[in-house]
């Protein structure tokens, strides 16, 4: 009795309110699966949903978490928007990562006020490096860069793994696979006193409103969206679409590389193996619930930051599985995508008569 039917134009107001539709299947779906696992579903709701909004430390916790994605999922909607796919900013970030603690390391004792912004410089470096991999083989030999970025991934948790068990590994760290620990003037300063909560914020915010200027206000991200969205268009203006391509990239590297950066830096003060928790992979997310949109994106990745947390919560009071976040955010995902469809289409309840 129901049909699916096409929109005469694409409709603003659904775009809008697919993400909120799917954060709250999400929710839906996964009180139902509280209950699946025997657990009791407001209960559980309580633990995963209202425990890492509690207080002031739960909240910077909070913010602190979404700085990598906001960061990351800037960088990267600036190349969705010209349909460049970075699906490789998890190995941006860790050689983003790599590349400051190098900077940090080979400062160690002797460092001073130049040592954080040396290693900002590094950390971007870094992750405009392994971006300009793909860029140039998609630009040279057409290479898929979806493919490429990917595969890079793994070969930056085989260099870290390779630095921390090698040359990089702490003589004094008890045999744990690790870096020493940074000098002071090698860490970010909190923003918040008696939590984590540290200047890489205040940096994301700012990432997110050049990201706003270049992508509504600037040629150049005109450009991309067009290029994105008409290549036709783009050919006949004359826009280069190999610069579309390293623009797309490099955006996403430079970002990711800060958030690895923002890591080693921030919360860790060192190097470890396990540097990255998948944030890069979660960004991907972020920035498509966000609409490709810094504003879209802020709430987005507090909204994942709020997934990894209650997950964390959920595997310490509720004895459920750490993989818990990582169901709750491919239920996020295919809950969009299914909304997704209501952007174009609209259904219609077809009468008896009509169906006969």
């Amino acid at each position: 009795m129901l049909r699916l039917e096409p929109r005469a134009e694409a409709s603003a107001a659904m775009r809008w309110c697919a993400p909120l539709l799917a954060a709250l299947c999400t929710v839906a779906g996964g009180l139902l699966l509280f209950g699946l696992l025997g657990k009791e579903p407001l209960e559980a709701f309580t633990v995963f949903f209202i425990n890492p909004l509690r207080d002031r430390y739960a909240l910077a916790e909070l913010l602190l978490k979404a700085t990598p994605l906001m960061l990351i999922a800037a960088g990267l909607s600036i190349g969705f928007r010209a349909n460049v796919w970075n699906i490789g900013a998890e190995g941006q970030f860790i050689v983003g990562a790599i590349f400051a603690t190098g900077t940090a390391l080979a400062l160690h004792e002797h460092g001073g006020v130049f040592t954080l912004p040396l290693m900002l410089i590094a950390g971007a470096l870094g992750g405009a490096v392994w971006a300009a991999i793909p860029a140039w083989l998609r630009t040279r030999f057409n290479a898929n860069e979806i493919l490429v970025s990917l595969m890079l991934v793994y070969v930056a948790e085989l260099l870290v793994s390779w630095l921390v068990h090698g040359p990089w590994k702490d003589p004094e760290g008890f045999n744990f696979p690790q870096t020493r620990m940074f000098d002071d003037v090698a860490l970010l300063p909190l923003l918040l006193d008696e939590t984590r909560l540290n200047a890489a914020f205040a940096l994301a915010i700012a990432v997110l409103i050049v990201a706003w200027v270049f992508i509504n206000r600037s040629a150049a991200g005109y450009r991309l969206a067009v290029s994105g969205q008409a290549p036709a268009a783009a050919r006949y203006a004359g826009f280069s679409a190999e610069r579309s391509v390293w623009c797309g990239l490099l955006a996403g590297g430079i970002a990711a590389g800060l958030a690895g950066m923002s890591e080693v830096a921030g919360p860790m003060g060192q190097l470890t193996e396990h540097v990255s928790n998948d944030y890069g992979f979660a960004a991907i997310i972020v920035a498509f619930v966000g609409r490709l949109q810094p504003l879209g994106i802020f709430f987005a990745s507090l909204l994942m930051a709020l997934l990894y947390i209650g997950g964390e919560q959920a595997q310490q009071y509720l004895a459920l599985p750490a993989s818990i976040a990582k169901v709750f955010q491919g239920m996020l995902l295919f809950f969009l995508l299914g909304a997704d469809v209501f952007v174009r289409y609209r259904l219609r309840w077809a009468g008896a008569a009509r169906i006969a």
